[in-house]
Order: C-alpha cells, then sequence, then structure tokens
C-alpha cells in the first residue's frame, strides 16, 4: 500500500517488480488488500485488457494508522532504550536517514 501511495496507480507486475516479490505472491496480497477493502481494480487507460490497483480512501487511512503506529513505537523505543547523548546522536542522524528511506532505487 505504501508503493501505491507514494507513486500512484500500478499493475500487479510493476507492484510485484517494485516490491521484489513474485507476480503470484503479489497477486495474492492484492486479492487479500482488496477482501479488505484496502485496494481496487480500475481499467487501465494504455492497456483495456489489464487493469491497475488503486489505494482506496479506506487503505489510505489504514495505512496512515499503520505509519503512526510505527512512529509510536519508534518514539517510544528511543525514549526507554537510548540515553540522552544517544537520543542526541540520533537526532542528528535524521535528515541523512530521510533522504535514505526517501531513495527509490533508481
Amino acid at each position: 500500500m505504501g508503493l501505491l501511495d507514494r507513486e500512484g496507480d500500478a499493475t500487479t507486475a510493476s507492484l510485484a517488480q517494485r516490491s521484489g516479490v513474485r507476480h503470484q505472491s503479489q497477486s495474492r496480497t492484492v486479492k487479500d488488500l482488496e477482501a479488505l477493502g484496502h485496494v481496487a481494480r480500475r481499467e487501465d487507460p494504455d492497456d483495456r485488457r489489464g487493469f491497475l490497483i488503486t489505494l482506496t480512501d479506506q487503505g489510505r487511512a489504514a495505512l496512515g494508522r499503520e505509519r503512526e503506529a510505527r512512529r509510536d513505537w519508534i518514539a517510544q523505543a528511543v525514549e526507554t532504550l537510548l540515553s540522552p547523548e544517544e537520543q542526541a546522536r540520533l537526532s542528528s542522524l535524521t535528515p541523512l536517514l530521510d533522504r535514505l528511506s526517501d531513495y527509490d532505487g533508481r
């Protein structure tokens, strides 16, 4: 869902390639997410035989909740496990980590 949120609608094949998984595995994931109402299929305007996977409003909300839960978990771990000095060092790394997380491999 994160790929769809960041990069927009995509075919199952392109999602599989960008995620580094087999097409069959990605198809199963898409079916599961579709059953939850998190993604939907729509006709591909460039290939009438194919379809694109799109993130639904419900999927976007679920993704937001998941991201918030991860942020909360990390914040709690940093506060609990790291000393004030380690927290300051980690804080100085934030711009570098942001750059790494934005990298799409191209």
